[in-house]
């Protein structure tokens, strides 16, 4: 392999986009020739009992573990095996309530074409994703799914380029119908991504970020302003909340209640006068335990402020969070 002597960035560029012409124009293509085959194919998946089985050699088999990586976190099981480790030994992982998915552009590779009768006899569905329906691999298949192009990217034509964004899309477009007929929300999404920020968001709730018991700020109407103003301190909440005797909330008083009650000290206003049902303000913004905690911070976001009360159905205190807690549960 020889360089060439004087790099050209606008050459390179000019190649770039055609790359991507070709390619988008191969994927375009691909859609508009879809017909109700791509429905069988769906139509095998959601019969099946088991998982779809997806194999695939060299860039296929590359594809192949991305597709079934997506089909196994949009809801259905997946999973892939190596053609080549499939013939020793491999190929008992494929079960009879399994669906094989099976990719080549060609239709004719070797390690694949040769477990074909072996799948066949096994009496399990054979989807085939290839661009040549009258190969080896279309002639076995049950379901041909058309993923032909009519030229890679490769200025030499021979690497897998265009051919490969076209498998990687139409596995795309077969989780996507998938994952639409199964009813796949986005809470069952975050449950099998439950380390990302969408697990975290969806699936983290009030309860598991609120302090509660002893941590929760908490005075009696009665409380006199140096009392709030030592919860507010000790619990580090930045607020406090006022209840009722029987732990019915009353209203709550923050830092900055605080700060503007000691600019109106200088208008002859005796601080040490006040009790908490002087001061609090009553019908503070609450949230339940049990909602999501992304929905506590929404709360905060759109009331513009940075602590919230939790309180159960009959209204009883049961907890408290801030800014921080979310925060800290990378909820924010």
């Amino acid at each position: 392999m020889s360089l060439s002597p004087v790099f050209d960035p606008a050459r390179a560029l000019t190649l770039a986009r055609e790359t991507l012409d070709i390619e988008a124009e191969a994927v375009t293509a691909m859609a508009q020739r879809l017909d109700e085959r791509f429905g069988l194919a769906v139509e095998r998946v959601l019969q099946s009992q088991g998982r779809v089985v997806v194999m695939g050699m060299g860039k296929s088999g590359h594809v192949g573990r991305k597709i079934a990586a997506t089909l196994a976190s949009t809801g259905t099981p997946a999973m892939f095996v190596h053609p080549a480790e499939a013939s020793h030994g491999d190929l008992g992982m494929i079960t009879a309530g399994d669906v094989v998915l099976a990719i080549s552009n060609s239709g004719e590779s070797e390690e694949l074409t040769m477990l074909l009768p072996l799948i066949k006899r096994m009496g399990v569905p054979l989807l085939a994703l290839t661009g040549r329906a009258d190969s080896t691999l279309g002639r076995h298949a049950d379901v041909v799914l058309d993923a032909a192009v009519a030229k890679e990217a490769c200025p030499h034509n021979l690497a897998p380029t265009a051919s490969t964004t076209a498998q990687l899309a139409l596995g795309d477009a077969l989780a996507m119908a998938l994952l639409d007929a199964r009813g796949f929300r986005a809470d069952d999404f975050a449950r099998s991504h439950p380390g990302g920020a969408l697990g975290r968001k969806l699936l983290t709730l009030v309860s598991d970020v609120m302090r509660s018991g002893a941590e929760v700020p908490c005075v009696a109407p009665e409380a006199e302003l140096m009392a709030l103003m030592r919860e507010i301190s000790a619990k580090g909440l930045g607020m406090t909340a006022v209840t009722t005797g029987d732990g019915r909330v009353a209203g709550i008083f923050t830092d900055g209640d605080l700060r503007r009650l000691i600019e109106k000290s200088g208008d002859g206003v005796d601080l040490r006068a006040l009790k908490a049902s002087d001061v609090l303000h009553p019908a503070p913004r609450t949230i339940r335990a049990h909602a999501l905690a992304v929905e506590a911070a929404e709360l905060m976001e759109s009331s513009r402020i940075t602590s919230l009360l939790v309180v159960d159905g009959a209204g009883l205190l049961v907890g408290a969070l801030n800014s921080n807690d979310l925060m800290r549960a990378k909820v924010i």
